[in-house]
């Protein structure tokens, strides 16, 4: 069976499925949203970011790798992009597109200092989560009669996706002192733990695309992202509105 890789486009899937695997996902991915915000920076390494100065390029790297990997809203945008995509060739050019956008936003936005509400940032990351969960579903080509670039898609969403982390890191008043190396350093870190997490994913999803239970649970796994996606938008523009 040839499979599309902007989603189901028009097959049509059958939910079918237990009722305890779409609930625990929907369950952890609720105890994550109330338990952290998306780009959130655990406060050892607060503490760190802000004592240290001068180039400290391996601390950096670490920073960045462990942001990427524990990032659940960019795990599940990455889960959202590779769900369709079967060669390597393509999730390569995909995931590079989401990468020159995360790492351009997040030089230039601590870099010059864009002051943007993080809170409005990251509603609009989880609307990427939603927006490709719809995708995958098929819903503009059923609901509009269009398909949206989906290369253009990730890198404007990978835009934000990089914004959203250089809102964070400019809440910790990084040093000046060895800012562009460390800088680059982290994006360099950002950059490994995106491939860890995506090497994660794709052994996972290589697994369950040879069970029978793929195609009749696809339907529900997006549901479940897109779920998700409305528990960060809404998450956030509450955190928005009571700051």
């Amino acid at each position: 069976m040839k499979q599309s890789s902007s989603g189901v486009g028009s097959r049509a899937l059958v939910p079918g499925f237990s009722v305890l695997q779409p609930l625990l996902a929907l369950l952890s991915v609720l105890v994550m949203a109330g338990a952290a915000a998306a780009h959130a920076v655990a406060e050892g390494d607060k503490g760190y970011i802000q004592e240290i100065s001068g180039t400290n390029l391996i601390p950096f790297v670490y920073l960045g790798a462990k942001h990427m990997v524990t990032g659940y809203d960019h795990l599940l945008f990455l889960f959202g992009v590779i769900f369709f995509l079967y060669r390597l060739k393509h999730i390569g050019i995909y995931v590079s597109l989401f990468a020159v956008g995360h790492s351009t936003t997040m030089l230039l936005g601590v870099y010059y200092g864009w002051n943007v509400s993080s809170y409005l940032i990251d509603a609009i990351i989880g609307l990427s989560v939603v927006y490709k969960a719809l995708d995958n579903l098929g819903a503009y080509q059923r609901w509009f009669g269009v398909q949206p670039n989906t290369k253009v898609a990730t890198l404007i969403f990978g835009f934000f996706h990089g914004l959203g982390l250089a809102t964070k890191i400019l809440e910790y008043d990084i040093a000046e002192d060895g800012l562009i190396p460390n800088l680059l350093a982290f994006n360099v870190g950002v950059e490994i733990g995106q491939l860890i997490a995506l090497t994660v994913i794709l052994i996972a999803m290589s697994y369950w695309r040879k069970t029978s239970s793929f195609l009749r649970h696809a339907y529900t796994a997006n549901v479940i992202m897109m779920t998700a996606g409305f528990v960060l938008i809404g998450y956030q523009l509450t955190g928005y509105l009571v700051a």
